[in-house]
């Protein structure tokens, strides 16, 4: 079983100035994988507000934390600087593939600053601010995330086998 914690990145949303679309599009998606929602939480675009944000779901053990804003060029986007600041490993592979997809649908898309990685046995992935974006992207990677938190939780040790 996967549990998820969902963090929406918006001073926006944070001050209740517009609804949050973005976080309820990742929770339908999680229900519909059959994933356990641990989190869903709002913070502002502020660097040590989405630290402790990823520190304190990565600390519940979380499996999957998703983030979704703050990944693009406005000055307030800092939701990758986050990340990084709390990651062990870096696990790249998840946001190439939404950047690869994603110009297929957007030029913008190489406005992405998103990154992912690993933080304990938790596998964080920022995904933009766009509830579309989100979905769309969700699904080019959703594929990838069960081995994964599989290989965090230590349940595979023999990968590339044919068995």
């Amino acid at each position: 079983m996967i549990t998820i914690s969902i963090i929406t990145v918006s001073d926006r949303s944070y001050q209740g100035k517009r609804e949050d679309l973005s976080g309820p599009a990742i929770r339908t998606w999680a229900e519909d994988k059959g994933y356990v929602i641990r989190n869903e939480m709002i913070v502002p675009d502020e660097l040590k507000s989405i630290e402790k944000a990823l520190v304190d779901c990565s600390d519940e053990g979380t499996d999957l934390i998703i983030t979704t804003g703050g990944t693009g060029f406005a000055v307030r986007d800092v939701t990758p600087e986050a990340t990084l600041a709390v990651i062990e490993k870096n696990a790249p592979g998840f946001v190439e593939v939404m950047r690869m997809k994603s110009l297929q649908v957007t030029p913008h898309a190489m406005l992405s600053r998103a990154v992912s990685g690993i933080r304990k046995k938790s596998l964080i992935i920022n995904m933009p601010g766009s509830p579309k974006a989100v979905r769309e992207n969700l699904g080019f990677i959703e594929s990838g995330i069960p081995h994964a938190i599989a290989l965090l939780q230590a349940q595979v040790t023999d990968c590339g086998s044919s068995e």
